[in-house]
């Protein structure tokens, strides 16, 4: 049954973006982050997929006047730089050949997000691909977070197998990072009661990663914590409500989960601690020596004895930064930098401008939230390898994607007197504003 609705749901999808191609990154989205098709057990387990939609939607995007150039954005020249870049490395690698998977992996994500640069524009299309990124992700916080709540914290939670997220540190970061994108569709949505529960979901999401006994997904729900403090306007209620939940959570969690965030101070008798210092000197030294990178794969027994001076801890890096460091030389490294940074300042500009009238007040909360999902991201990916992963390049399609709109003045042409309730239900369009009475 379950395979056969994962099957159904594509097969519409496919379909439907032969004449409306952005249905198609949907779909794709929600394959792509939430792996659905991995909680099956027949046939939608191991079938094409993706590769329906993507080829759906590339023949719908043939045909469809909707499309634009993204590259006229800066955080997208950066991206297109990284491809590029990434892929000489690979080419100029250690191992091309088994290197290839990876690439090839990372190829289809990469290609699929540009596609959703191209066709994404209004919005509609902007505020629903939001919740598609947010509901694959929230739905997966919620059924962890009744799970650690129920088990009292006993058990780890774990990912979509055979995804990015899959390990209990990856799937903790994702959680925190699917926090702020929650509060950006709460703020566009109305009635006391959805957005009620969508403080639920949030409070589930940080007991979901608190659940996977990560380190450094603890540390980014902090950071995060304190830039939400740090962004709000009154100061004495936010904190006060971060208090009581962070402490309601906390008082579930068993001594184990204490004992293990506290081993942070004990590093030097924690191998997973000292395998990430050994890889993060194999990849600064690897940097040196490799100026196109190694490849898709540093953690290579023979590479360590060369270049760390922890030869028996051969680790993956476990950090964005030494992970792109190490697999693509301070090039590489650079030009992932640039691009966040790029997209972080785009999202500044978002707030900065949005706030001019109100049809684009959205692009504030969207600058806002995008900005602590990147912080979130930052800090918690300096001890965890997601450099690829898709969320990140998600909420870069969303803040590029609603700045070409705010600039194109887009709310000037993008007439609909009578929205769906459905559509005013999520946020997705404005409420119609009455025409003012005749003098």
């Amino acid at each position: 049954m379950r395979d056969l609705l994962i099957i159904t749901i594509v097969v519409l999808a496919s379909l439907a973006a032969l004449r409306r191609p952005w249905v198609g990154i949907l779909a794709w989205t929600w394959l792509s982050i939430m792996n659905p098709h991995r909680y099956a057990f027949g046939l939608a387990y191991d079938a094409p997929l993706a590769a329906m939609v993507a080829v759906t939607t590339l023949l719908g995007a043939l045909f469809t006047q909707g499309k634009h150039s993204p590259f006229v954005a800066p955080p997208v020249k950066w991206f297109a730089t990284f491809i590029l870049w990434i892929s000489i490395s690979w080419l100029a690698g250690l191992s091309p050949e088994a290197d290839y998977p990876q690439w090839n992996k990372v190829m289809k994500i990469d290609f699929m997000i540009l596609v959703a640069l191209v066709l994404v524009n209004t919005r509609k299309q902007i505020m629903l691909l939001g919740w598609v990124v947010v509901a694959s992700l929230a739905l997966l916080g919620i059924k962890g977070g009744l799970f650690t709540i129920l088990t009292g914290g006993s058990y780890r939670v774990w990912g979509p197998p055979d995804s990015f997220i899959y390990d209990n540190n990856e799937f903790a970061l994702a959680m925190v990072m699917t926090v702020p994108l929650l509060r950006f569709l709460q703020l566009q949505m109305h009635g006391k009661w959805v957005r009620s529960a969508m403080s639920l979901a949030m409070v589930l999401c940080i007991a979901s990663a608190l659940g996977s006994y990560s380190r450094g997904g603890m540390l980014a729900a902090l950071s995060m914590a304190l830039y939400f403090w740090w962004r709000s306007k009154s100061k004495l209620v936010p904190a006060v409500l971060m208090v009581i939940v962070g402490a309601a959570l906390l008082a579930f969690m068993p001594d184990q989960w204490a004992e293990r965030m506290s081993s942070v101070q004990s590093y030097e008798e924690d191998r997973s601690a000292m395998g990430r210092i050994s890889a993060w000197w194999n990849a600064w030294n690897l940097a040196f020596h490799y100026p196109f990178g190694v490849g898709f794969n540093a953690a290579r027994p023979e590479l360590f004895a060369r270049f760390s001076p922890y030869p028996e801890f051969v680790h993956a890096a476990h950090s964005i930064y030494f992970q792109v460091l190490g697999n693509h030389g301070f090039v590489g490294l650079f030009v992932f930098l640039g691009m966040w940074v790029s997209t972080w300042r785009s999202a500044s500009w978002l707030i900065k401008h949005g706030a001019k009238q109100p049809e684009s007040r959205w692009c504030v909360d969207l600058g806002t939230m995008s900005q602590v999902c990147l912080l979130a991201f930052g800090v918690g990916g300096a001890f965890l390898s997601l450099s690829y992963f898709d969320l990140p390049y998600n909420v870069m399609v969303l803040v590029v994607a609603a700045r070409m709109w705010l600039q194109k003045k887009a709310w000037l042409t993008e007439s609909n007197p009578k929205p769906k309730r459905w559509e005013l239900f999520l946020g997705l369009l404005p409420k119609p504003v009455p025409p003012a009475p005749a003098a």
